[in-house]
């Protein structure tokens, strides 16, 4: 008869953002853990709540699995005395497997003979190797941990019960203190102590207790429950996916209700409206089918049953009327001032004690933008309106409204900057400025919003990092490994003929960095979120190393370049090409530039390979001009021909010295035009293995 097995964490309530990665630890570490134990199961099934995490193992093996394997042993030379009879070394090395020399034999490996034996360990019984996973419970992590009373254990929340089920058997064995059990609780209001017989009826029984253990089954219910509430008003109620999960994961059992605010806060911006719901409380908006237009009501997902649903409508009701009231006043109050009497007070906000005010740092983004117009050959207007933007970008973030929400920082920046006559554009790049929000978010949709976008993060990056604030580990308190990663992807983007080191060494001057360890700590951390995107994209670590060796360059050429070499990694037409560049770059980097002497040439080939250079040099430039990577690598196979005949008919090491340094140069030359479109080396081509 199968047997099941249960293990529940019993916790205080976890931050809804800790549990789906939480539970994903789970199941994870589980899996892990059965297989380094060879213990055989049909399934692992997952469960997590705001109060409790959970793992259900069915059909789990009465025993571990015995396995077989082999030991190798020292070489045959060692294990063999001179009259061909076993030396200690062998003896000693049997004894220790628990073997005799009798199960010795030999094989070889990579041309040499070593003895073997054939180890037989048997599975213990499973009930036996259970209680270890305590030690599964102490490897989830979390992104902050706390201790409580006296103990030293850390987790993300005090753990109050664990349940650890064999059947019906408890599992012995603690964490923090607390002794598993087979007893589970249901909902903290509505629910009961549960006693526990058969790990498969935990689902069942929580249930019964008011509690949806399942994430995706409440998330269902929530979504099943808000369409009956549009159906039964005839509204649409916009479901964003994010509030969705956080919403599963702050409740145990979902009913979802909806409620009413006074139609005169729809005056106020609907993004200050949705962002009271959304963000602070938690509320899914109403919108009109007809045109998407935001209506004075909302709808919540209460943690528990419908009784005195009224109450609880009523209660959200003067909670959100409340958060609108101060919205509503903040929104009048900031309109009464000036731009210029906002950047006055950003002179008092510190943004970085060793790096300066908010207000000089806009002054930096605004030098910073500049430089990068100029670079770019914007015309005046599109770079006075870009400076603009860069001047005022940070306005914003000393209103009441943003200090109230701080999420709605650049949004009320662009509708303030509207109000005080600025151009469509200036406000919009407020906006956009800081974007991407997330590694993968959106982009500024404008040129001039990408550009004040850039500068910002450029300055926020090299200003960190020249005072020491460089991201270890896990720490990134400014967010500097997103802000790169948005810096690329804007280039990728906007397909700007601008080098990445180019826009380093515009903000490395402002800030008059000279320290040349800190410039390489700057340049190798761009290159590695490079590094990052690319990978990303599925180009193999390799060819991304080839293209990024000796910089990042034009970021969006970079990438294109990478991809074709990805292509062509595989390809078996392009081996003879690829041998010819690898074999005078593996040369050619060796050695140092000199002068060509078309004079010392001896032999035909030598000529036709110089003058093949000299015909590809200036096509190949072009295409590099143009950042088109397939015609930039054609023009470079065409020395593929030329150089095989070149090497074929040559020796490079001439005894003759000038000869010899007349053909290093030559291939130095050669080396140097390849390594300008990716350092072919560093590829591991496949059609060699």
């Amino acid at each position: 008869m199968s047997k099941h097995v249960l293990f529940e964490i019993g916790l205080e309530e976890l931050p809804a953002r800790f549990i789906d990665q939480a539970e994903k630890q789970l199941y994870n570490l589980t899996k892990k853990w059965l297989e380094e134990n060879h213990i055989q199961f049909e399934k692992i099934k997952t469960y997590s709540t705001p109060r409790r995490l959970a793992v259900q193992i069915h059909s789990i093996a009465d025993y571990q699995t015995t396995i077989t394997e082999e030991v190798r042993g020292p070489q045959e030379k060692i294990a063999k005395d001179e009259n061909g009879e076993w030396s200690k070394a062998a003896i000693g090395f049997t004894k220790g497997q628990g073997k005799n020399p009798e199960d010795i034999y030999m094989k070889e490996v990579k041309n040499t003979r070593y003895i073997f034996i054939e180890k037989r360990i048997d599975g213990k019984k499973t009930e036996d190797i259970l209680p270890g996973f305590a030690d599964i419970i102490s490897s989830i992590h979390f992104p902050q941990t706390m201790r409580w009373g006296s103990d030293t254990y850390r987790f993300a929340r005090p753990i109050r019960w664990l349940v650890a089920l064999y059947d019906n058997k408890v599992i012995p064995f603690e964490v923090a203190h607390v002794k598993t059990d087979n007893v589970t609780y249901g909902h903290r209001f509505l629910g009961d102590k549960c006693i526990l017989t058969d790990p498969l009826m935990y689902e069942t029984m929580l249930e019964k207790n008011y509690v949806i253990a399942d994430p995706f089954k409440r998330e269902k219910i929530i979504v099943e429950q808000i369409d009956e509430l549009a159906k039964e008003t005839g509204y649409y109620i916009s479901v964003e996916k994010d509030l969705l999960e956080e919403v599963r994961n702050l409740v145990e059992y979902p009913t979802a209700f909806y409620g009413q605010f006074e139609e005169e806060y729809l005056n106020l911006p609907s993004e200050t409206l949705i962002t009271s719901m959304a963000e602070h409380q938690r509320y899914f908006p109403v919108l009109t089918e007809e045109n998407g237009s935001l209506l004075s009501y909302f709808v919540g997902v209460r943690n528990g049953d419908d009784k005195e649903i009224t109450n609880v409508i009523r209660g959200n009701e003067k909670v959100l009327r409340a958060r609108l009231a101060d919205a509503a006043f903040f929104y009048d109050e900031d309109q009464k001032h000036s731009i210029d009497f906002y950047l006055e007070k950003l002179k008092t906000v510190v943004f970085q004690d060793k790096i300066g005010t908010i207000y000089e740092k806009s002054q930096n983004i605004s030098l910073i933008t500049q430089k990068i117009c100029n670079q770019l050959g914007l015309d005046e207007r599109l770079t006075n309106l870009a400076v603009r933007a860069a001047e005022i970008c940070k306005f914003d973030l000393v209103t009441d409204m943003v200090n109230e929400f701080p999420e709605l920082q650049g949004i009320m920046g662009e509708k303030y900057a509207l109000h005080f006559g600025e151009k469509e554009e200036v406000a919009k790049a407020i906006k956009e400025h800081y974007l991407p929000v997330q590694s993968n978010g959106s982009l500024p949709s404008t040129e001039v919003g990408a550009i004040v976008a850039i500068a910002d993060k450029l300055d926020t990056i090299i200003g960190c990092i020249s005072v020491g604030l460089v991201p270890t580990g896990s720490q990134d308190p400014y967010g500097l490994r997103r802000q790169a990663i948005g810096i690329l992807r804007i280039l990728l983007d906007q397909k700007w003929d601008l080098s990445v080191e180019s826009l380093l060494n515009i903000t490395e001057d402002l800030y008059d960095i000279t320290d040349e360890k800190i410039k390489e700590d700057i340049h190798h951390f761009i290159k590695n979120r490079a590094t990052y995107i690319l990978t990303e994209r599925e180009i193999e670590q390799d060819v991304v190393k080839s293209v990024v060796t000796n910089q990042v360059g034009i970021f969006y050429y970079t990438a294109e370049k990478a991809k074709l070499l990805s292509q062509k990694r595989n390809d078996d037409s392009f081996r003879p090409v690829q041998e010819a560049l690898v074999r005078v770059m593996n040369l050619g980097k060796k050695h140092q530039e000199n002068v060509i002497e078309e004079s010392l040439f001896q032999t035909d080939s030598e000529q036709q390979l110089y003058n093949t250079f000299l015909s590809i040099r200036d096509s190949f430039s072009k295409a590099e001009t143009k950042a088109d990577a397939e015609e930039a690598l054609s023009q470079l196979s065409k020395l593929a021909e030329p150089i095989h005949t070149f090497f074929e008919h040559n020796m490079v090491m001439a005894e003759d010295e000038r000869i010899k340094r007349n053909r290093l140069s030559l291939v130095y030359h050669l080396s140097n035009l390849i390594e300008q479109y990716a350092d072919m080396t560093q590829i591991e081509w496949k059609q060699h293995q």
